[in-house]
């Protein structure tokens, strides 16, 4: 595919089938053009900002969206019809985010699709989710996919453990000894306080921390976590999954906190002073993140969280902002 797609559908039958950088870069721009003309919080931001579509041609060209827009815009391409609204995790009286989908088909394939391309089938596990916090609050993004993984996974013992942690633990051990294999995705704080109370040597699970500590417990680095949990657990790693409610793409680390992308979404990492700079590998600065699964919303995000990318192309989650309402987020608060 060498050539601007403006059609929708059309883009569709390209997305989950990018195998190259060229054909990423060819996409994004489709998804630019049609989103830009389509989205009408996206293209009056781009306005404010003086942009001229003809004059973007790569995609380091292509404005990102400030993550807040979401807590204060509907952001979806024109029309008013929508399946689902996803709402970011949030204290009581907190203002959070709300994604309009206006095809959960899409979120599925995205999710399921990824999953398989990093962990295979998930028929071959049996799915355990440790979720406090998300499955209280209405319409988490990450209870919708969790919760579709247990439904495939098709195990019995599938399904989520909210604060019964005795249970939890003795199923693990059981199951861990029968030889099934395991995925826990835990909130992060929840997995402290499981790894608190218990000790495991666990050789067919998988630990995928998530979510952050949620204003539950001190926040400590990613790496101070991963030992935590792994003397606790008896592994010798611990995965980590990267996704949110303004997104419908998820990346995945395997290891040392190091994210990889499924071949539709992409993480640049943007200079803390100059917006619309790009960093190298091995610098610190914002994360914006490309998500062409999110066709229908704005695929062009720039989120709050700093990290840097990595020689391999992987990249990693540093920590967030410590400030919000950046630059920006106060262009069309009165519009």
């Amino acid at each position: 595919m060498n050539r601007i797609i403006y059609d929708p559908s059309e883009i569709e039958k390209h997305l989950f089938r990018i195998r190259s950088e060229n054909e990423f870069d060819q996409l994004a721009l489709s998804v630019f053009f049609y989103q830009i003309h389509n989205n009408p919080v996206y293209g009056r931001y781009c306005q404010l900002l003086r942009i001229n579509p003809h004059k973007v041609k790569t995609v380091r060209d292509i404005p990102f969206l400030p993550i807040e827009f979401f807590k204060h815009h509907r952001i979806m391409t024109e029309g008013d019809q929508w399946e689902k609204v996803f709402f970011s995790s949030g204290t009581t009286g907190m203002h959070r985010s709300r994604h309009y989908i206006k095809r959960l088909d899409l979120y599925r394939k995205s999710f399921l699709e990824t999953f398989k391309r990093f962990y295979g089938p998930v028929d071959d596990y049996c799915i355990l989710a440790l979720l406090p916090g998300y499955l209280e609050q209405e319409g988490s993004s990450l209870v919708f996919m969790v919760n579709e993984f247990i439904e495939q996974s098709g195990y019995p013992d599938s399904g989520f453990y909210l604060d019964d942690y005795d249970l939890l633990a003795n199923k693990l051990r059981r199951l861990d000894r029968q030889n099934q294999r395991i995925i826990l995705f835990g909130v992060s704080h929840a997995l402290v306080e499981l790894a608190e109370k218990f000790t495991f040597q666990l050789k067919n699970t998988i630990i995928m921390e998530t979510g952050g500590m949620k204003g539950r417990r001190e926040e400590i680095t990613r790496e101070e976590l991963h030992q935590i949990l792994m003397r606790s657990f008896g592994v010798d790693r611990i995965h980590s999954e990267y996704g949110m409610a303004e997104l419908l793409s998820q990346a995945y680390a395997k290891k040392y906190g190091y994210f990889y992308t499924p071949p539709w979404m992409k993480a640049l990492i943007r200079d803390f002073y100059d917006p619309f700079s790009y960093l190298e590998t091995g610098r610190s600065g914002g994360i914006n993140v490309i998500d062409l699964a999110n066709l229908y919303s704005c695929s062009f995000i720039e989120t709050e969280d700093v990290g840097r990318l990595n020689e391999d192309g992987s990249f990693e989650v540093l920590g967030r902002f410590d400030y919000t309402d950046i630059r920006g987020c106060n262009l069309m608060v009165m519009e």
